[in-house]
């Protein structure tokens, strides 16, 4: 079998936001929200319809929209490229949608609290090690929580999951392998066969239930994906190789630290490296602070 990318839009939301989701977003929610619990129980999938066909494919994301049982609202997102000002866009959304609620007239009685899950396909928060992150409102000296806490903010950060097949426990664990690994697999994992809506997912992804014209439209999105993040890398070689021609060895490496340094959040070690010339341990140090 082969499968789609479940980080591209297109499938992102074929795979979570079409009619036939439900359940899977139920799952998928329950384990990256609420530690695998069965919390949410039932939920409305907001505008459940694929993405229109975009000329130039200018979107590199995409928002999933779901009313829980209880009113709560979530918006999640599959991010790829690291924009600039990405951040804050991700906390205007959440305060968008969380203002938008109310019509005239309406008593703030009725908001309800918003939920916004940011997965990314790049490092976000470098000064943390977890692939997970959650942000809410809370007082600075005393570090409680403010008391209509309707805003919260959770990340999770692809590169930072790291376990192979046979290292997944818990739920999130394997949804998170899904995302990241599902593209380059040709069966569904034993460990993760048991669970109904990861099975459904998978099937949902077959491209064997594709048609051509989706294939087709698959395969622009993701090579639009590769391009961007070749045209970041094109960028940083040529960059490099203007530094070769105007320095010595040593302003070279100055130059090849400083390039290295913005591309920490964005790529993975050795791509960093094999872009810069630094070593794989000269990369590791930087990111952990010790050069």
């Amino acid at each position: 079998m082969i499968f789609i990318n479940p980080k591209t839009d297109y499938a992102f939301k074929k795979i979570f936001g079409s009619s036939e989701s439900k359940d899977i977003l139920i799952s998928f929610l329950n384990a990256l929200i609420y530690e695998g619990n069965s919390t949410i129980q039932d939920l409305e999938i907001i505008n459940p319809n694929l993405p229109p066909k975009v000329e130039g494919l200018k979107d590199s994301y995409l928002d999933v929209k779901a009313k829980l049982n209880n009113g709560t609202l979530v918006i999640i997102e599959m991010q790829v490229l690291n924009v600039q000002s990405f951040g804050k866009r991700v906390f205007y959304n959440a305060a968008k949608t969380y203002a938008f609620q109310l019509q005239a007239a309406q008593g703030y009685r009725l908001l309800k609290p918003v939920i916004a899950l940011t997965i990314t396909d790049f490092e976000m928060f470098p000064e943390s090690e977890d692939f997970s992150s959650r942000f809410v409102l809370k007082e600075v000296n005393k570090n409680f929580t403010y008391p209509e806490n309707d805003l919260d903010l959770v990340f999770v950060e692809l590169p930072k999951f790291t376990k192979e097949e046979g290292q997944l426990e818990t739920l999130a664990d394997k949804w998170i392998y899904f995302m990241k690994n599902a593209r380059s697999l040709t069966s569904v994992p034993e460990t993760m066969d048991s669970i109904p809506e990861i099975h459904q997912a998978f099937d949902i992804a077959n491209q064997a239930r594709l048609s051509r014209e989706e294939l087709e439209d698959l395969d622009r999105r993701e090579q639009f994906i590769y391009d961007q993040q070749g045209a970041i890398i094109k960028a940083v070689q040529e960059g490099i190789e203007q530094g070769i021609e105007q320095g010595r060895e040593e302003g070279m490496r100055e130059k090849a630290i400083a390039i290295a340094q913005q591309l920490l959040s964005r790529l993975d070690d050795q791509t960093i490296s094999q872009t810069t010339g630094l070593s794989v341990e000269d990369v590791r140090n930087l990111r952990s602070g010790d050069s």
